[in-house]
């Protein structure tokens, strides 16, 4: 009697140890639909990372979803898949990773048979990793410094406003980060954080029971999670505005990105009401915003000029908000697309020969002084409806295919919500011209900032010297275009040029000293 006692209670408790594993599902049914769509959302991201092993997150996704598995090469993966017109791809943030798998449905059985292999049982192998090892040493010693001074200005603001974090460094890594790394490191990070226990798995299309099924089934399969998850860092409010100047040779202009932290994710209501001001202010690459007229449309100085209350994944290529990228620790944030430097002013145009300082200046002037006036002013009844009712139908752009709504929807269960892009639409519908003055009145402010710029070597000091000065940065036009500006457009260049920025600290930093 004893023995059957102690034999019911092991079993007892080998049922509650599996029971109490239960796998998070996002599902989203699509009837008659011709693809399947399955992501693994692993709550693990760059944040992650060791100290001095900067990358290893990253690197870890990167071996998975571009190598092979304990069954085929990566070669003979590619093979197997072309016939069926598959994909698979891996997205890394601070907070998370994500892997995402499209099929027809047709294959369905065929493509999960083949690709489980690269979550459960990754080869991990030597090559391969040598290989994406290689490339992301060179994305961060070089690529991101030459390829687009736009991309370069936000991480950089970045690695300034989180210093000292677990945000601070880049997704990819820092150089010596990623020197560091060894494929025994790879190893164990999938064994610490890619466990079953931290993961979300969102399936979507016309798939039946017996596949969903499987799939829970085999990702059990999955570690346990033993680490304990690291907090997303809160910063604090920067004293004053804080600069630094990133000067390298021959760059084309000055790039511009500015932020400070705010209290304010998607899981809070308050968001539906600072992101219609936002809007108005300057939404990602659209033309009606305030920031746009003033800055290119009326002064033609750049391509354009934007706010943001949340990170933009990719904002210099895609033209709608990207899933996959939440997070806890959050900031508002400008960007200035470059500004003419002073050489190129002077060897376009004689009139100008004179010239020290290019149009950053002028620029950031304008457009923290075009957030101030938000702030004491607020939006017009007329402003709040016009952009208000953009923003309920531009929204649901968001989720146009499948798989962005399949993400979205689990990007809502890291906020505590169920259908982010439902409730958001709901959200603007009910809210106030007052709520969005008081949002903006709470969350935005002009005094405390970081600001990266990008620039050449032959502005730095010169711009530099004038921010910290708060010197005077008139509007340089050619006399072409001087001749034909309205009154009121040369009124306000002047109140701009003289409008005084809360500059506490200037720093130059040499390019080949960044990410180190």
């Amino acid at each position: 009697m004893k023995k059957q006692i102690i034999r019911l209670s092991i079993l007892l408790i080998l049922f509650s140890s599996y029971s109490s594993y239960s796998q998070e599902l996002v599902e989203l049914k699509k009837n008659k639909s011709n693809k399947i769509v399955l992501k693994y959302m692993f709550n693990t991201g760059s944040m992650m990372d060791p100290a001095g092993k900067e990358g290893l997150t990253m690197l870890t996704a990167s071996l998975i979803s571009d190598g092979g598995s304990a069954q085929y090469s990566k070669s003979e993966i590619d093979d197997l898949l072309y016939p069926m017109a598959a994909s698979y791809y891996s997205s890394v943030d601070k907070e998370v990773t994500v892997f995402t798998f499209e099929v027809h449905r047709d294959f369905t059985d065929e493509f999960y048979r083949i690709i489980k292999g690269l979550l459960f049982n990754p080869a991990f192998d030597e090559k391969d990793f040598s290989r994406i090892k290689s490339n992301t040493q060179n994305y961060v010693d070089q690529i991101i410094k030459a390829s687009s001074d736009e991309e370069y200005s936000k991480m950089a603001l970045e690695d300034f406003l989180f210093r000292g974090t677990t945000y601070q460094h880049m997704i990819p890594g820092t150089s010596s980060g990623v020197s560091n790394l060894t494929i025994d490191d790879v190893k164990q990070q999938y064994i610490d954080y890619f466990t079953k226990d931290n993961l979300i798995i969102g399936i979507a299309g016309d798939y039946n029971d017996s596949f969903k099924n499987q799939v829970l089934e085999d990702a059990r399969q999955l570690p346990p999670l033993v680490k304990t998850l690291p907090k997303a860092p809160q910063v604090p409010m920067p004293e004053g505005i804080q600069v630094e100047i990133i000067e390298k040779e021959n760059a084309l202009g000055s790039a511009i990105f500015a932020g400070f932290p705010i209290s304010l994710t998607r899981s809070d209501d308050d968001f539906a009401a600072l992101m219609i001001a936002n809007s108005w202010l300057g939404e990602h690459r659209k033309s009606y915003g305030q920031l746009y007229n003033k800055i290119r449309e009326t002064r033609s100085m750049n391509y354009g000029d934007y706010t943001y209350i949340e990170w933009y994944e990719r904002g210099g290529r895609v033209q709608l908000p990207l899933a996959h990228v939440p997070r806890h620790s959050n900031y508002f944030s400008l960007w200035i697309r470059p500004v003419q430097i002073a050489d190129q002013l002077k060897m376009q145009y004689e009139e100008l020969n004179q010239v020290e300082v290019g149009h950053a200046h002028f620029a950031l002037r304008m457009a923290i002084r075009e957030i101030d006036m938000l702030v004491n002013n607020g939006l017009s009844q007329e402003d709040f409806e016009l952009t208000k009712q953009f923003l309920r139908s531009y929204i649901k752009l968001f989720i146009q295919t499948t798989s962005k709504e399949l993400g979205f929807l689990m990007d809502s269960r890291f906020y505590g919500r169920k259908d982010y892009i439902t409730e958001l639409d709901q959200l603007l519908e009910k809210v106030s011209l007052e709520q969005v003055n008081e949002a903006v009145k709470k969350h935005l402010q002009v005094d405390n900032m970081y600001i990266t710029i990008v620039t050449d070597d032959s502005e730095s000091l010169p711009l530099s010297r004038n921010l910290l000065g708060n010197k005077t940065s008139p509007m340089s036009y050619s006399n072409l275009v001087l001749e034909g500006l309205p009154e009121e457009v040369k009124s306000e260049d002047e109140e701009v040029a003289n409008y005084k920025l809360n500059v506490k600290s200037v720093d130059i930093i040499k390019s080949e000293d960044t990410f180190k």
